[in-house]
């Protein structure tokens, strides 16, 4: 037991030194990319609304007057600062952004996950044990489906669906005016802040608007979710302890639900941790089709601007929240499974 527990400081540990080349491999590469783009980013920002002397003060007031060494260093530095710069177009610090539009992506990937966590467990644990049935075959469809359709394409179903049949219902932004106007920003999160506030007609309001976005996001992640819980509950019902408890006599659904599913749920935590990178992808183009005000919107206006430093300042940023979400779920993933630290 004690040589168990006192391994897991150290595969933290190398965890953790892992990281730093992968961000510094991560970091150069968003670094190098954006800079092989022609042209300088301030001209592709600003350069019809200033003349020539005060994009060259501008350029100045960047640093990208200097050489591209200096310009990496100094951004290795800033990055280790936790600051991303600022914006060109509007000259807005990178981390006012992540803290006003943050709080919407969050609620958004959370609330996906949720979705994906209520869709693709039951219906994995079911397809497991109806293995090669038709409701297995069903339910395998539907996983491959969902994994592969544009994101785009269901959110813009799922619209029409709504307003076909529902047409009450909200099927964009992520709240009305009159709630974004009434709910105080102590958190920059909407629906936390209308928790705060006590309101629960703005909180409700919040909710209905969340619903269509993540439920589209969700299912996308719903599919991996599907088939990995299937394959492992299947693996699951062949082991000898699944017999044993069969020879007791304890019915087949406890069996299922008690030993083969429990032992199912472990690779999902894992599975988790890598789709955040899947997410916050999907997030970009949920954002866009519901008109959500997160990171993901910002992103794509200044893609479109072309303020090359602004994207560059938010995909490090998102860089940085995959790699410390994939040690966190690798960290979770020891402790629940202590033969990871081996």
């Amino acid at each position: 037991m004690s040589s168990a527990s006192g391994s897991l400081p150290r595969y933290v540990l190398i965890r953790v030194l892992l990281v730093l080349p992968m961000m510094l491999v991560l970091l150069t590469v968003v670094f190098f990319l954006l800079r092989v783009a022609p042209g300088d980013p301030v001209s592709a920002a600003v350069g019809g609304k200033l003349d020539e002397a005060a994009l060259d003060e501008r350029r100045a007031a960047l640093g990208l007057d200097r050489p591209l060494t200096v310009q990496y260093v100094e951004y290795l530095g800033q990055v280790a600062r936790l600051d991303f710069g600022s914006s060109i177009s509007d000259n807005r610090p990178i981390l006012d952004i992540i803290r006003d539009q943050g709080g919407a992506t969050l609620t958004l990937t959370v609330g996906a996950f949720l979705f994906a966590l209520l869709i693709g467990l039951p219906l994995g644990r079911v397809a497991g044990r109806y293995r090669d049935t038709g409701l297995d075959a069903v339910i395998r469809i539907f996983g491959v489906v969902t994994y592969a359709a544009p994101i785009f394409w269901v959110g813009i179903m799922f619209v029409l669906l709504v307003i076909t049949f529902f047409p009450g219902w909200p099927t964009y932004d992520i709240a009305t005016p009159q709630t974004k106007f009434l709910v105080q920003p102590h958190t920059h999160i909407l629906l936390v802040d209308a928790l705060i506030g006590g309101d629960g007609g703005a909180v409700g309001d919040v909710l209905k608007h969340h619903v269509l976005p993540c439920l589209t996001l969700g299912l996308l992640l719903s599919g991996v979710i599907i088939r990995l819980v299937r394959v492992n509950v299947i693996q699951s019902l062949k082991g000898d302890y699944v017999e044993a408890a069969r020879a007791r006599g304890i019915p087949e659904r406890l069996v299922v639900r008690r030993h083969a599913f429990r032992n199912a749920l472990v690779p999902v935590i894992t599975v988790i941790g890598l789709q955040v990178a899947l997410t916050l992808s999907g997030a970009v183009l949920t954002e866009r089709t519901f008109n959500w005000p997160g990171l993901g919107t910002e992103l794509v206006q200044y893609v479109n601007s072309r303020d090359y430093l602004a994207v560059q300042g938010l995909v490090t940023f998102f860089a940085l929240v995959v790699v410390l979400v994939s040690v966190v779920v690798d960290v979770v993933n020891a402790l629940v499974d202590p033969r990871v630290r081996y």
